[in-house]
């Protein structure tokens, strides 16, 4: 209950009742892949970071797997269980060559790549399919890539690297080991569930599938023991990751990754929300917060959370922003709602459940000259309510609103205050000063806009929030105020 961060392995399961007990709770750090045992979803919404380590076990997983193609080739461990029984039986386990065989590799990743590259040295055709990797980058290792329905008939071996996903459970299946070669040989390494446990042992029984090596199943420890005891199946329990060099590299990593995290110098192993891995770079940080002071002015003129908002990132410098700022403009909009806490992590999935869609878009022209390091702009769609601003040095500024352009932009900190006053009538600001030299507050900065349709809008900057504008809205059109 009163920990940050909270590191694991495999076996323990962070479920949403864990969250939810974890008030603290900021990140949990998987020392390894697979996060299968981490609610997500929940994570997400409480906007706690997901972190794993991704390349820490990659190099134990991919020579496990190569260990157990070369085990299925020969019978190594059936020969070598014959033999502790006392048995002498050479021609019971005569085996076949890798060399000119075809691999099939479903999931091209770090593992997948380490497994193609390997059992090229024993003179296999490795062809494979990846939906992210592209066909240029995969035949840079060797690998020609094909639709599934073209692997499924070339294989000699087919052995899987994917994430146990909606899309991937089930990939083979009853269907897909009918169009397999006869006596193809399957290998899991990766996640149980990504082979059909009941298709595979029906394709075992009937011998259209010669052989399987798994190093992961469905349930853990598999308590149905078919496919365990078939005789041309090999199985090991989850060890990819069990090397001394693994579990201490892991270790290693999610602790680092923790460390830079808290002490702000990076993100990295992101699992529910990659975008944020930019959002830690010190020059990236005052356009988060100019982003999310942009949504809570919008929030604030439109005085809704609901609704659609265009952002819009605007020069090259911001091409690749989006990504980062859309969820701080998000946060910016909810902020102060029912929510407890609002984060980059949880932004976007909140906006959706509160009836806020969020949409981004992109110019590389940015108006000059105050656009040379880019802009970001917000409108609420369907209503008049437009803010744009961008970063001088470290600070956020207001650059328009409404589309009234300031003739010096305005900073985004603090206590400010934002009205629209007709720019004939005189009496706003003096009408401001004496309010504020009555309650002992500072008027700490003053910037207007150009005029427009007679109207001007002033941003005004405070040492302390004022309790009452009462005294103010007889003097202006509107009047808001912002702690940013």
């Amino acid at each position: 209950q009163d920990c940050d961060g909270l590191i694991v392995r495999s076996a323990t399961k962070v479920t949403a009742d864990v969250l939810e007990a974890a008030e603290r709770l900021r990140v949990v750090g998987r020392a390894g892949t697979g996060v299968d045992n981490v609610d997500v979803e929940a994570a997400t919404r409480k906007g706690v970071l997901v972190m794993n380590t991704p390349t820490g076990n990659s190099l134990s997983a991919a020579e496990l797997t190569c260990g157990m193609i070369l085990c299925l080739a020969r019978q190594i461990p059936q020969a070598a269980a014959s033999m502790k029984e006392g048995k002498w039986d050479r021609k019971k386990y005569m085996g076949m060559e890798l060399n000119g065989k075809t691999l099939g590799v479903l999931g091209l990743g770090r593992i997948g790549r380490e497994v193609a590259t390997r059992m090229q040295a024993f003179g296999m055709k490795t062809i494979g399919y990846d939906p992210i990797i592209t066909p240029e980058a995969s035949a840079a290792f060797g690998v020609e890539q094909l639709p599934l329905e073209q692997i499924w008939p070339r294989c000699d071996f087919i052995t899987v690297h994917t994430p146990l996903l909606p899309s991937t459970t089930g990939l083979l299946n009853d269907s897909t080991f009918a169009k397999c070669r006869r006596g193809v040989q399957v290998v899991n390494c990766a996640r149980g569930g990504i082979v059909d446990e009941g298709a595979l042992l029906r394709a075992l029984q009937s011998g259209q599938c010669g052989g399987a090596a798994l190093d992961v199943f469905t349930q853990e420890p598999p308590k149905d023991r078919d496919l365990v005891n078939h005789p041309n199946v090999i199985c090991c329990p989850h060890l990819g990751a069990s090397t001394q060099e693994a579990q201490s590299r892991c270790g290693k990593e999610i602790a680092m990754q923790i460390v830079d995290m808290a002490t702000g110098k990076g993100l990295a192993g992101i699992v529910n929300g990659q975008a944020l891995s930019k959002a830690f770079a010190p020059q990236t940080k005052p356009w988060i917060t100019l982003a999310r002071a942009l949504g809570t002015v919008l929030r604030t003129m439109g005085k809704q959370a609901q609704g659609s908002v265009q952002v819009c990132t605007l020069g090259t410098p911001l091409r690749e922003a989006g990504s980062y700022l859309t969820p701080a403009v998000a946060a910016g909009m909810l902020a102060g709602g029912a929510q407890t806490e609002v984060t980059l992590v949880n932004a976007l999935l909140l906006a959706q459940e509160a009836g806020l869609k969020v949409t981004t878009t992109h110019s590389d022209v940015a108006p000059e000259p105050d656009g040379s390091a880019g802009l970001l702009q917000v409108a609420l769609q369907g209503t008049p309510h437009r803010a744009t601003g961008a970063v001088q040095g470290s600070t956020p500024v207001l650059w328009e609103l409404n589309g009234a352009t300031f003739k010096q932009p305005a900073p985004l900190a603090g206590p400010i205050l934002i009205y629209r006053a007709k720019a004939s009538k005189l009496s706003a600001l003096p009408a401001l000063a004496g309010l504020l030299e009555k309650v002992g507050v500072q008027l700490q900065s003053y910037h207007s806009s150009g005029v427009v349709a007679g109207e001007q809008w002033s941003v005004v900057g405070l040492s302390a929030p004022l309790s009452n504008l009462g005294e103010l809205k007889l003097h202006v059109m509107e009047v808001f105020q912002l702690h940013l």
